[in-house]
C-alpha cells in the first residue's frame, strides 16, 4: 500500500544470485567484492563502480536494519513532505497534549487543527512568539471541544506566553478554521482551577495547619462562587479572580483558628499560584455581601463581626444563603415598592384622619426600614466609573444662541453652486 515502503525481494537473497555469477552487468567485469556502505551490505564491481545490490530498503529513522512495516505518519516519506516548521510544531503540539496527559484523540485532533491552521498565511508568516500560542490554541479548542476543563491561564502558564496575545490569536483562530467551541461552565472551571493547588499534599513549603483535604474545598469554594453569582459578582468579569478570592475564603473557614491571620498573597503563595490583579477586589465585595448577610442574624450582630472574623461563619451563612439574600438585600423596581405605595394609599381613602395617621405612621415605619436595605444591583451600577468633567464653556461660547445673523464675508459659504444643487436634487429624489 502506498502508505508503506516494501522490499520485494531481500538484500540477502540478491547477494547470493550476484555472488554465483560473479560478473558485472555493466562493463562485464569478474572484480566483484562486497561493500559495507551506510551500514549496509552492497555488491560493487572494482572496475567500474556498478552496484548490483543495494541492500534492505528502509522505512523509518530508528529502523534502519530492521524492515518493519510502519505507518505513513512515521515514515521517511511524511516528513520530506513537511517543513521544519510544522514538524516543530507538531512536535509541540504532541508535547503539550503529554504534558497535560490528554487521551491519544484529543492529540490527533490538536495536530489536526495545527496542520490547518498553520497553511493560512496569516498564522505561517508570523513570530515565533505567536506561532507558539497557536500550538496553544489548538490544544484548547481541542479540550474545550470535548468538555475537558482547561483555561486559558493554565495553557499561558505551561508556554510562558503573554495572555493578551494569546486571546488575540484564539479569536483568530476561530474565525480562520471556522470552529464551534462551547464554552466552560463555571463549576467545572472551578474545578479545574483548583486543582493546580498545592495545598492538597504534605511538602515542606506547606505546613501541616495549612493542608487541606480537595473534596471539601472543592465543594466550598462552588458554593461561594454561587453565592457570588447571585449577587452579580460574576456578570462580564474574568472568571478566575472570583474563583481565587472564593477559594480563599472557603479555605479560611474549614479552619479558622489556625488561617483567619493569613491574607489572600500568602495563600496564593502557598497554592503555587501567582495572585491575579483583581483578586483583592473580588475578595473586598464578598467580603461586603458576606457581612451585609451576617447582619440579618441576631447572634452574629452582637459579636460584631468583621473582615476578619466573618470567614468562621461562612458555613452558616451559606446554609441559609436564600433567606439572608432575601433579608438582606432589597430588589429594584419590583411589586414590593408598589404593594407599599398601594397599601398607604388605601387606608387615607377609607378610614378617618386619626386613624390614617397612626396608619401612615406604621407604613412609614416600614417604608425606612426597607429602605435601609442595600439595592442588589451589579457593582458597576453601584460604583459607577467616574466620568471626565466636560469643560465649562466660556462667555462668548455660552453666549451663541444659533439666530446670529450670517456675516457678509461668510456668506458664500453657505450659497450652493449649480452643480451643488443638482446633486442636493437628485440625492432627494433617491431618498
Amino acid at each position: 500500500s502506498p502508505g508503506f515502503f516494501r522490499c520485494c525481494e531481500s538484500g540477502a537473497e540478491k547477494a547470493a544470485k550476484m555472488s554465483s555469477q560473479k560478473k558485472c552487468p555493466d562493463c562485464g567485469s569478474l572484480e566483484i567484492v562486497e561493500d559495507s556502505h551506510y551500514a549496509q551490505n552492497q555488491l560493487v564491481c572494482a572496475d567500474c563502480g556498478f552496484i548490483l545490490t543495494e541492500g534492505l530498503l528502509t522505512t523509518t529513522y530508528a529502523d534502519e536494519e530492521h524492515l518493519q512495516e510502519v505507518t505513513y505518519s512515521r515514515s521517511t516519506g511524511q516528513n520530506e513532505q513537511t517543513s521544519r516548521c510544522v514538524q516543530r510544531g507538531v512536535k509541540r503540539v504532541r508535547d503539550l497534549c503529554k504534558v497535560l496527559r490528554l487521551p491519544s484523540l484529543f492529540e490527533d485532533t490538536a495536530v489536526s487543527y495545527y496542520q490547518q491552521a498553520i497553511k493560512r498565511p496569516c498564522f505561517s508568516l508570523v513570530s515565533l512568539e505567536k506561532k507558539e500560542m497557536l500550538v496553544g490554541c489548538c490544544v484548547f479548542v481541542t479540550c474545550r471541544q470535548h468538555n475537558w476543563p482547561l483555561t486559558m491561564g493554565t495553557v499561558c502558564l505551561l508556554l510562558y506566553g503573554d495572555k493578551e496575545l494569546f486571546a488575540k490569536t484564539y479569536l483568530r483562530f476561530l474565525k480562520e478554521l471556522a470552529l464551534d467551541v462551547p464554552t466552560l461552565s463555571l463549576m467545572d472551571m472551578v474545578k479545574s482551577h483548583l486543582n493546580s493547588f498545592k495545598i492538597f499534599q504534605n511538602s515542606p513549603s506547606v505546613p501541616t495547619k495549612f493542608v487541606e483535604e480537595k473534596e471539601q474545598l472543592v465543594a466550598r469554594t462552588i458554593q461561594m462562587v454561587e453565592l457570588a453569582s447571585d449577587t452579580w459578582l460574576v456578570t462580564g468579569r474574568h472568571p478566575i479572580p472570583i474563583v481565587t478570592a472564593a477559594a480563599f475564603l472557603a479555605w479560611q473557614s474549614l479552619r479558622p483558628v489556625n488561617r483567619l491571620t493569613c491574607t489572600l498573597s500568602q495563600f496564593c503563595k502557598l497554592a503555587g499560584m501567582e495572585a491575579p490583579r483583581p483578586a483583592h477586589q473580588r475578595l473586598k465585595e464578598l467580603h461586603n455581601i458576606l457581612l451585609q448577610m451576617a447582619s440579618q442574624l441576631s447572634w452574629l450582630r452582637v459579636l460584631k463581626v468583621d473582615r476578619r472574623s466573618v470567614a468562621k461563619y461562612i458555613g452558616d451563612l451559606l446554609r441559609h444563603r436564600r433567606v439572608l439574600l432575601q433579608a438582606a438585600f432589597r430588589i429594584v423596581d419590583t411589586t414590593e415598592d408598589r404593594d407599599l405605595e398601594d397599601s398607604a394609599a388605601a387606608p387615607l381613602q377609607l378610614i378617618d384622619e386619626s386613624a390614617a395617621t397612626v396608619e401612615e405612621a406604621s407604613l412609614s415605619g416600614e417604608k425606612q426600614k426597607f429602605s435601609k436595605r442595600k439595592p442588589l444591583l451589579p457593582p458597576c451600577v453601584l460604583n459607577p466609573a467616574k466620568r471626565l468633567r466636560t469643560p465649562e464653556l466660556s462667555l462668548e461660547d455660552s453666549a451663541i444662541a444659533g439666530d446670529e445673523p450670517i456675516l457678509d464675508s461668510e456668506i458664500e459659504q453657505y450659497i450652493r453652486t449649480p452643480e451643488e444643487k443638482e446633486m442636493f436634487s437628485k440625492a432627494q429624489a433617491c431618498l
